[in-house]
């Protein structure tokens, strides 16, 4: 696989969801605690590298009237009680002083935020993406991402979601469309 070198002056590193309330469910292919591991290696190495980090969280208020209602026709429901820790960070990330910090109220990170705002005051034109849940938060993302005009890198070991299919689905039909798909020590690798 060609890695290809990544610029680190047009280059952010955007975490997906990476809290206490979304890491305590279960994930395929990868465990909650490997997808934190990697996400911190890559964190670390953003950081090392004086490159921006921008963690992103999905909160709601507390009578959840900045929250989705949609009319289901499965038995996902979003309406969960969520506990006062719930959309906070986990350790693992932080975050720091120099992190961005962006507050979604639904699945992407680009709509109803200042992502986007960020990232073009800073002159980032790539974006290297991991979190979960893959077809959730991160493709929802990905998928504003693209219609920006931003590169992407998918970190492949650093996302999971619901069930290896789903997650297999996005990153085989949606990702390869969209950019490069690389695992955390192909990325690491390409910063050093």
């Amino acid at each position: 696989m060609n890695i290809q070198s990544i610029e680190k002056s047009k280059t952010g590193l955007v975490v997906i969801d990476l809290q206490k309330g979304v890491v305590g469910m279960t994930a395929e292919p990868y465990q909650t605690s490997v997808v934190v591991s990697n996400a911190g290696k890559l964190v670390r190495e953003f950081r090392k590298n004086n490159m921006p980090v921008f963690l992103v969280r999905v909160k709601f208020s507390s009578d959840k009237i900045d929250s989705l209602k949609p009319i289901l026709e499965s038995d996902i429901q979003f309406t969960a009680a969520l506990g006062d820790d719930w959309s906070e960070f986990v350790p693992a990330l932080g975050p720091e002083p120099s992190d961005i910090v962006i507050t979604k109220r639904q699945w992407g990170a680009f709509y109803g935020t200042d992502l986007d705002l960020q990232l073009r005051r800073r002159s980032l034109d790539t974006i290297v993406l991991c979190g979960i849940a893959t077809n959730f938060g991160v493709e929802s993302t990905a998928r504003f991402a693209y219609e920006y005009g931003y590169q992407q890198i998918f970190v492949e070991d650093a996302c999971s979601a619901r069930s290896r299919e789903e997650h297999d689905m996005t990153f085989k039909k949606v990702f390869s469309r969209m950019g490069r798909i690389r695992s955390t020590e192909e990325v690491i690798e390409s910063l050093r």
